[in-house]
């Protein structure tokens, strides 16, 4: 008879992802992870399988508690434009033990150009990005609140790219100040 499992499997992968999060893909041994999530060897492959497997299932994990706490804060919102805002700012404050960036982005930048599964899962993230800002976008121009001349499907491949880039330079200052300029100065362009 089959032993149960004695974890909850996302559990582990939130474990995995803080791990990956911080390191990197590449920086991140088998060993660290059976370390880190607290569970043996054989039960990390026999559940997930190899270390990409395993990867694989952290960004699924990682594109799903991201769109839920997107949704969560956005549907907070009164108006398309603070939705917009409010995705901005998601960026610049975290938790203090919270991995700083994204890890999409972080992954973008390391593997997308020899990872091809990693390439699309990524692509994938970026589309669901670009569609929301493109619905907050119309939505605000059918309100009257964001001018009505932008072309939303430029302005929100635009509004995605300025996204991307913050989420990359939250990790190399520590200047609020100069995040939150960014933002104003990006976000300008709904006016």
């Amino acid at each position: 008879m089959p032993r149960s499992k004695e974890f909850e499997i996302n559990t582990v992968l939130d474990k995995a992802m803080d791990l990956f999060w911080r390191q990197g893909y590449e920086k991140t041994s088998i060993q660290e992870l059976v370390t880190y999530v607290g569970i043996h060897r054989r039960s990390l492959y026999n559940t997930f399988g190899d270390k990409h497997d395993l990867f694989m299932d952290v960004m699924n994990r990682y594109k799903t508690v991201t769109e839920a706490r997107i949704n969560n804060r956005i549907h907070q919102t009164i108006s398309a434009k603070q939705a917009i805002r409010q995705l901005f700012e998601m960026t610049i404050c975290t938790e203090e033990d919270h991995p700083k960036g994204c890890l999409m982005v972080n992954t973008a930048v390391e593997l997308a150009l020899h990872d091809s599964e990693a390439a699309a899962n990524i692509l994938q993230s970026f589309l669901i990005t670009e569609k929301l800002f493109y619905d907050l976008l119309v939505s605000g121009q059918q309100a009257g609140e964001i001018a009505g001349h932008h072309n939303a499907v430029n302005l929100s491949l635009y509004l995605n790219n300025a996204w991307v880039g913050l989420r990359v330079l939250v990790k190399t200052t520590e200047s609020k100040e100069k995040l939150v300029n960014i933002i104003d100065t990006t976000l300008a362009i709904l006016d």
